[in-house]
């Protein structure tokens, strides 16, 4: 059972429509979350190839979108969602070039590792069926970029 679904994703994240592909925060609490996306497999997710594949490494934009979820959920309800930008991503382990492959909804997962005002570094696997499709570190900072 989901937490949140769709509907308040799109409204806490600034990917609309399509560009969305989170369908629901499973749980989450002060340094995790876990997502769930089926959206991934759509014909219409604008990272498909031309050729209509999916890369693995486009998981890094689904675990970015639950870190900015994360983000949102930690923040409270105090003042405007503030622009993150994706600046690192270390120890990434893409464990097959295609996401196609993974035959369920995907579960993603994030753990804060450190954060403060001006950004945050989190840990990400994505998983689906008890397989691990996606593995990394990631680094965001918060607020514009001069």
């Amino acid at each position: 059972m989901s937490v949140l679904g769709r509907d308040k994703i799109l409204g806490m994240i600034p990917h609309a429509g399509a560009m969305c592909l989170l369908d629901e925060v499973l749980s989450w609490d002060k340094d995790s979350v876990r997502c769930l996306s089926r959206r991934y497999r759509q014909a219409d997710n604008p990272l498909r190839r031309a050729d209509g594949t999916l890369g693995a490494a486009c998981g890094i934009e689904i675990a970015a979108q639950t870190m900015a979820v994360h983000g949102r959920l930690t923040a409270g309800q105090g003042g405007a969602p503030r622009p993150g930008y994706l600046v690192s991503l270390r120890d990434v382990r893409l464990q097959d070039a295609l996401l196609d492959g993974a035959a369920g909804p995907l579960v993603i997962g994030a753990q804060l590792l450190q954060g403060d005002g001006s950004g945050a570094t989190y840990e990400f696997a994505i998983t689906a069926e008890g397989r691990t499709w996606l593995t990394g570190r990631a680094t965001v900072l918060f607020g514009a970029v001069r």
